[in-house]
Formats: C-alpha cells, sequence, structure tokens
C-alpha cells in the first residue's frame, strides 16, 4: 500500500495530516493505556487527590518511578511474533529481580506494536533493562518518565 492510497493523494500537507492524526492517536492510547492501569491507583485518583497525598507522605515515602514504552519489532521480533507473549513473560520476570516492575504490556495496532508501563527504582535502571531488551534484537523502544500527580505537584513547586 503506497501512501497516495493512504491519504487519497500523493500532497506532503495531506501526508503531514496523517502523521500528526496518528501521532495524536499513538498519545490516546498511552494515556488511555495509563488510565486502565492505574485506575485504581490513589496515587493518581484525582477525586481523592488529597487524601492521596497524605497517604504517600505518611506511608510509602519511596514511590517508584513509571515509564510507558512505544515499542517497535525490528525483523527479527516480527518473524518471531508469536513468542512475543513468552519474551515479554520471560523479561518482566528477569527484571524483577532489578527492582523494576511491569505494571502492564499491551499490543497495539499502529505505528508501535506495544505499548509497555513499568516501574523502576531509578533512571539508570530504566535504561539498563529497555538497552538489554533492545539488545535482543526483537523490538526497538522509545521510552517517557511519566508522573503522578502528587510528583506533578512537587515539579510545579519548584517552577520559578
Amino acid at each position: 500500500m503506497n501512501k497516495e492510497m493512504l491519504t487519497g493523494n500523493g500532497d506532503p500537507a495531506s501526508i503531514g495530516l496523517m502523521k500528526t492524526k496518528t501521532t495524536g492517536l499513538i498519545l490516546t492510547l498511552c494515556f488511555f493505556g495509563a488510565t486502565l492501569c492505574f485506575g485504581n491507583d490513589p496515587q493518581v485518583d484525582t477525586a481523592k487527590l488529597n487524601e492521596s497525598k497524605s497517604k504517600l507522605t505518611a506511608g510509602k515515602g519511596n514511590i517508584k518511578p513509571t515509564y510507558i514504552s512505544l515499542v517497535q519489532f525490528t525483523d527479527k521480533g516480527i518473524q518471531n511474533a508469536k513468542e512475543t507473549t513468552q519474551r515479554v513473560a520471560a523479561w518482566a520476570a528477569k527484571v524483577r529481580s532489578m527492582g523494576v516492575t511491569i505494571k502492564q504490556m499491551y499490543w497495539t495496532l499502529g505505528q508501535y506494536d506495544q505499548v509497555c508501563i513499568f516501574q523502576a527504582p531509578d533512571d539508570e535502571t530504566a535504561a539498563s533493562v529497555l538497552l538489554a531488551a533492545d539488545m535482543l534484537g526483537n523490538v526497538r523502544t522509545q521510552t517517557m518518565r511519566a508522573f503522578t500527580a502528587s510528583e506533578m505537584d512537587k515539579i510545579l513547586a519548584k517552577v520559578p
């Protein structure tokens, strides 16, 4: 299928619009996935935001950072697509010993093949487990650091 068939014409503006819409859809899926994953999490329940802040300061002093990875299969990964769920399970078990928790993994349609939501003790640990996954040759990742409402409040408090 060529770009003309997808956009209706070969106009660069139409192609740009399609890319913009695709990016918007991907971001929507990421936020939707995070909502599904953390919907029952008191840290992000905005209806109980003040209550959750007091719970965080009173009980859990050390919340793990959350990351959202957009994952694309490589040629090797797509050739072995039937093993993708087993590969994810094996990777999740391996990185658990490093303090990494896979909160949710979604297989998706579109530009990205998977969306992974996970927590790690710090950025360095997150980077090392992602690098290890990429080195296996089945996937390439783009990862974003995600912030809870409480974490965002701390960031906003530092804004001059």
